[in-house]
Order: structure tokens, then sequence, then C-alpha cells
């Protein structure tokens, strides 16, 4: 885990990425201020988020795009394989294991669970669909290491310590509560319906 990088400095190096992904094969080199004039940030902070990287950049031509690009996916771990669960497979859990773009970022979607006995034994996205109860025995044998909860509001903390308790690292919170977490877990809050009140309230 990068534990030195501010919280909000780390979240901006994907999209980061993603711009240089997006750019043409023969683009050689990248400057900073290009990063910063195409993604509307400022200059300064585009470098000073860089610099955590181990990418340097070159006088007068800027960052080797490739180089920049390897930097960024050596810190941001994709280029491993981390095993990840998705709790709950209702509409949301549905579409989120269905997403391939876990890949891109070394992640990858091995199963999920839910307690409806119409889903048990199924399968979303070629994913398996397992008994929340059994949770204990089958993230021992898929060394699954980070988790999405996509359950009602009431079941997260309940699934939330289940996943602390069997080995889960990280969280990625879909639900529409905060849920407590060791500090040695990671949990990220994701409320789609309060990031839309939020924007709403802005136009």
């Amino acid at each position: 885990m990068n534990k030195d990088i501010p919280v909000i400095a780390l979240q901006r190096l994907p999209i980061y990425l993603n711009y240089l992904k997006s750019l043409p094969k023969e683009r050689r080199y990248v400057s900073s201020g290009l990063i910063a004039e195409a993604l509307d940030m400022g200059e300064v902070l585009v470098r000073k988020d860089l610099a955590y990287t181990s990418a340097t950049g070159r006088p007068r031509v800027g960052y080797v795009t490739e180089e920049l690009i390897a930097a960024l996916e050596d810190f941001l771990c994709c280029n491993g394989t981390r095993n990840a669960v998705i709790v709950g497979v209702g509409a949301l859990g549905k579409a989120v294991t269905g997403y391939g773009g876990f890949k891109n970022y070394g992640i990858e979607i091995v199963a999920a669970f839910d307690s409806n006995p119409k889903k048990i034994g199924t399968s979303v996205a070629g994913k398996p669909v397992y008994d929340i109860a059994d949770a204990a025995e089958v993230l021992g044998r898929l060394n699954a290491e980070l988790a999405v909860i996509c359950v009602p509001a009431a079941c997260a903390q309940e699934a939330a310590d289940l996943l602390i308790k069997n080995g889960i690292k990280a969280i990625l919170n879909f639900a529409p509560v905060m849920i407590k977490a060791p500090e040695h877990v990671a949990v990220r809050h994701i409320d789609v319906a309060a990031n839309l009140a939020v924007l709403s309230s802005m136009i």
C-alpha cells in the first residue's frame, strides 16, 4: 500500500494513466504542462503528483510517454494480479461484476456472494455466486484481498465484518452507509445518490 502519497493525489494517478494511454503511439514525449492542459489541472499539481512515482522528466522534452505509463502502472500495482469479490448480486452487483475495466488495473473479479437461495449456485458474467454463509471457506480458497459491497445499508456492516474477519484487506462500499473497519483495512465509500445530489446542487 502506498501510504506516503495523499489520498487525493492517489485518486488523480489513474486519470493521468488513462489520458496517457489515449495518446497516439507516435507521441514519444509528454510534458506535465500538456497533461495539465488536457485535464484542466494545474501544471505544478501534475508535476507534484507524478513525483510520487519513479518517473523522471527530461529538460525541455518532459517524460518519455512509455516510461511514464510504466511508472504509473507500477505505482498503481497494475502489473500484478489481485483477486476481488463482489458481495450482493442485485442490479448494481451484477453491473459491477460484469464490468471489464478492473483488468486494466491488475484486478480480477473471481466470485460473488449473496444470501438469496435463488442466486446461490448461479453465475454472473461468468463468475460463480456463492452463499455468503460460506465466505470463510471460499475466501480462503480464492485468495481474495479486495471486496466490493453492493448490499442494502442494513446489511453492509455485517458483510464488511465478515469480509475483514476472513482476510479482505480493502473494501469498496457502494452501500449508502459508512462502514467501520480496523485501521489496517482500507475502505472507500461511494454513495451514488449523494454524489448526484451534490451535482444537482451545483447547477
